[in-house]
């Protein structure tokens, strides 16, 4: 299977006291944090297409465009969606959208590359040895 422009991930979580900017450092108040945001986005990407992956292979996220737009307050549900939008060889570009229950929080474009496992963790790891 490849990856094709159009394929679609999703992933999703409750705001709790634990994932507020407060709680994270990213802010004092408590609701749902612009990096808890980001991650969700990156999660919906890497959902989208890790099916069509071999077993050997993975994505990493190298660059993000997004807005966080509007607060979540702890006790609602949110959920981010990610829409491959173009393909150009290992680099893969998405279109993010974050929601809660009441609506669209936050969105723009995200990418990733597709990388071989073994061998990105052997590069990581050599950097202990310098």
């Amino acid at each position: 299977m490849s990856i094709e422009i159009g394929m679609k991930g999703r992933a999703e979580a409750a705001v709790t006291p634990d994932n507020t900017a407060q709680a994270v450092g990213s802010g004092l108040v408590p609701v749902f944090a612009t990096p808890w945001m980001i991650a969700l986005m990156e999660n919906a990407a890497v959902q989208a297409v890790q099916g069509a992956l071999s077993a050997d292979e993975g994505t990493v996220g190298t660059r993000l465009d997004v807005t966080h737009d509007a607060a979540t307050p702890v006790g609602m549900k949110v959920w981010a969606e990610a829409e491959v939008t173009a393909v150009e060889g290992r680099k893969l570009t998405f279109a993010v959208t974050a929601f809660d229950e009441g609506g669209r929080i936050g969105g723009g474009t995200h990418q990733r590359f597709i990388i071989k496992l073994e061998r990105f963790l052997a590069r990581a790891q050599a950097k202990l040895e310098r």
